[in-house]
């Protein structure tokens, strides 16, 4: 997969106000028709879309309404019809109206005779009225926006830039913006069921949509059907506790990699044991934070931006080789011959003019900002980068550091209390040592949902067990669940499969970071 530095780095990155309605209002008569043009690379000629109107403040039903777009692909066969299967792409912000057209690709037979597939981009990304903060992506520097210490590990720089960002997202992001979060997000997705015509909805997505599949499930309980959930985030830790997991979860996931490059040590010369190669990757870091060199498309390449890259395309295995040229790059100050990182560089994210340039962050802002209220005592985070940089060098305290969450206003909202109360009808799926979501947070959503699920977990680093490309009993237990209603009388644990012939999917939180 050939992505931008700026759209590999997206990745790494992720209470109800009144109690349920006893009967859903009447569907309102939506027209169908041809879906726009995909934001994610993937398309599916059958695939239909609709504009779906939903209150921007769903504490005033009466109030200013805002679009949600939502697209369908018909089951394969009708007569075999179950119901509908959300899709959700993560993030928070991924435009998710054209998952469908990934998930097909995925999903057996027996799924697909059985579900229309559902996608919509959530409210504030994509075509769902966007939210911007007014910055082309160039003010978004990623060593910034995921925040990294300086060097000597001060956060000066940090707060300065939360600051300017937070005041920027306030005054671009209008009134719409506070109503962009993960509660609401959940409120429209119960909305698109309605307008559907269904009692209930199945879902299937990960990371950050682990996340809100488990609010709909408590705020829905009744409304839900079948929920797969992959690659989870504790519902507890939103948000500045649960990135305190990547510093961590990184160190878990490093010595895949360093053994990863010392199988192929006559390949990458990296080093010949997984302790060489991290002393190598060691070194690189040091040198560029003492003397920062210029990548020919990206710009200032530091040690922070190297370490950023290099927890981005930690989260799969498929792309330990473009990690590689990362690192020739920073070794020698140029790329290897065939160019291919160089490449993934310059090319673009699918624009279209009616979505603004810094959607994805601005959206990924409004929820995260929106759902929980972060720490506003400056010395909190500098004490904690502090100790994390020492405990956990490789990602250098970034995971503990300070968002522009904590400045502006605060939420609009407390956050939804995931609990265990509702149907036994949820499936976790996670992998051992995932960077982006690590294996503690999940851990935090299993107690959370208690017996309302089953969690099967896998031997493995990437990030997505539900991943043909490295199919292990996860995939095979979500494929069995969506298509049965049958969960595993127990947890349980595999490692993946022996490694297959490259399929040509992998998992679909992969599809646009």
């Amino acid at each position: 997969m050939r992505r931008s530095l700026p759209v590999l780095l997206a990745a790494v990155t992720l209470a109800a106000l009144a109690p349920q309605a006893s009967a859903d209002p009447r569907p309102p008569e939506l027209t169908w028709g041809k879906c726009p043009p995909s934001l994610i690379g993937v398309d599916d000629p059958r695939m239909v879309c609709t504009t779906m109107p939903v209150p921007m403040d769903y504490r005033n039903p009466k109030g200013r309404t805002i679009d949600v777009v939502v697209s369908k692909l018909p089951t394969a066969k009708p007569e075999k019809r179950r119901g509908v299967l959300l899709h959700n792409g993560g993030g928070p912000g991924v435009a998710s109206l054209h998952y469908p057209a990934a998930y097909a690709r995925i999903y057996p037979q027996e799924v697909l005779d059985q579900y229309e597939l559902i996608g919509f981009d959530p409210r504030g990304v994509g075509y769902s009225t966007p939210v911007t903060c007014g910055q082309p992506l160039e003010g978004y520097p990623p060593d910034l926006y995921f925040p990294f210490p300086s060097t000597d590990g001060s956060i000066a720089r940090n707060i300065e830039f939360g600051k300017a960002l937070a005041r920027d997202c306030e005054l671009h992001g209008g009134e719409v913006r506070p109503h962009i979060t993960t509660a609401n997000t959940a409120r429209d997705m119960d909305r698109i069921r309605i307008t559907l015509g269904e009692k209930k909805i199945s879902y299937n997505s990960g990371s950050y949509g682990s996340y809100l599949g488990a609010v709909y499930a408590t705020m829905f309980a009744d409304r839900s059907d079948r929920f797969v959930i992959d690659s989870n985030v504790d519902p507890n830790r939103a948000w500045h506790d649960q990135f305190a997991l990547w510093d961590p979860g990184f160190e878990l996931r490093f010595p895949d990699i360093a053994a990863w490059f010392a199988e192929r040590h006559e390949t990458y010369k990296f080093g010949a044991t997984p302790a060489e190669v991290r002393k190598k990757y060691e070194a690189l870091l040091a040198k560029l934070d003492a003397n920062p060199i210029i990548d020919p498309v990206f710009g200032r390449f530091d040690g922070n931006v190297l370490r950023i890259a290099t927890f981005g395309v930690s989260y799969h295995t498929i792309q330990f080789p473009q990690m590689a040229q990362y690192w020739a790059f920073a070794d020698t100050g140029v790329y290897p011959p065939d160019g291919l990182a160089k490449d993934a560089l310059a090319s673009a994210v699918p624009t279209v003019p009616t979505v603004p340039a810094d959607n994805l962050r601005a959206s990924q802002l409004a929820v995260l900002c929106g759902d929980a209220e972060a720490p506003r005592d400056m010395r909190h985070y500098q004490r904690e980068v502090t100790i994390h940089r020492k405990l956990f060098p490789l990602m250098a305290g970034a995971g503990t550091n300070v968002w522009s969450c904590a400045f502006g206003r605060g939420p609009v909202e407390p956050p939804v209390k995931v609990t265990s109360k509702g149907p036994a009808n949820i499936l976790m799926i996670q992998t051992l040592r995932d960077p982006a979501t690590p294996y503690i947070g999940a851990l935090g959503m299993r107690h959370a949902l208690g017996q309302r699920a089953k969690m099967v977990s896998v031997d493995s680093g990437n990030h997505g067990a539900f991943d043909p490309s490295s199919p292990s009993c996860a995939l095979r237990e979500s494929m069995r669940f969506l298509a049965t209603g049958v969960l595993p009388a127990r947890d349980m644990f595999c490692k993946p499969d022996p490694a297959p012939a490259a399929t040509g999917q992998v998992s679909p939180l992969l599809l646009n970071r």
